[in-house]
């Protein structure tokens, strides 16, 4: 049986298709250094130092658009390109995990809330 189909990709300038792709990488990497989602110093370290690199090629993709007269974002157009790459997943490595306890607040029980 074959997968589901993905819905196509929105209109983009390729502009805007390398600002998308330099930012889900910039996320990705994010992601591996996030102190709350990793297991080691040293995948942190790597992605750190790649982070560098793809700062700048997501600058450069900005500064191309703004050049070329690109000076608004179409958020809706850009979130719906976002998703259909994977974008929800690879954003959520970002975040804080849930609380392993019952206490939403990340608190001893009885704790004032934060």
């Amino acid at each position: 049986m074959l997968p589901p189909e993905l819905p196509p990709l929105p209109a983009l300038t390729r502009a805007e298709g390398e600002l998308i792709d330099c930012y889900l990488d910039a996320v990705d990497l994010l992601g591996r250094i996030n102190p709350a989602r990793a297991d080691h110093t040293y995948g942190g370290l790597r992605a750190a130092q790649a982070l560098v690199s793809k700062a700048l090629e997501l600058r450069d993709a900005l500064a191309t658009m703004h050049q070329r007269g690109e000076d608004e974002l179409h958020g809706a157009t850009l979130a719906q390109a976002m998703r259909v790459l994977d974008g929800e997943r690879r954003t959520t490595r970002v975040t804080l995990p849930a609380p392993a306890g019952p206490h939403r607040d990340g608190g001893p029980p009885g704790a004032p809330g934060r």
